[in-house]
């Protein structure tokens, strides 16, 4: 993750941190706002959620291989899924 996202998360927390002041809190979340205009942090969000979605199918079909309740035909195509996504 890039720096603009390591700030962002670190603002949601203080906005979500009961001993923090409410003007603190207002200032996180202007500094949110003027975080989550900038290009550098969409570009670096689209391509992390884009990267996440991959991961999550993966885990999805690795989880299908190690399920004793799933058919083996449905092993099968998950090992090719995988081995076409080169994720194996």
């Amino acid at each position: 993750m890039s720096l603009p996202t390591r700030q962002i998360g670190g603002h949601k927390a203080a906005i979500n941190n009961p001993r923090i002041s409410e003007e603190a809190k207002e200032r996180s979340r202007q500094a949110i706002s003027e975080l989550e205009s900038q290009s550098e942090t969409q570009e670096t969000r689209q391509g992390y959620e884009e990267d996440k979605d991959d991961v999550r199918v993966n885990a999805g079909y690795k989880a299908t291989l190690k399920n004793p309740n799933v058919s083996e035909e449905a092993k099968e195509h998950a090992r090719d899924v995988l081995e076409e996504r080169g994720a194996k």
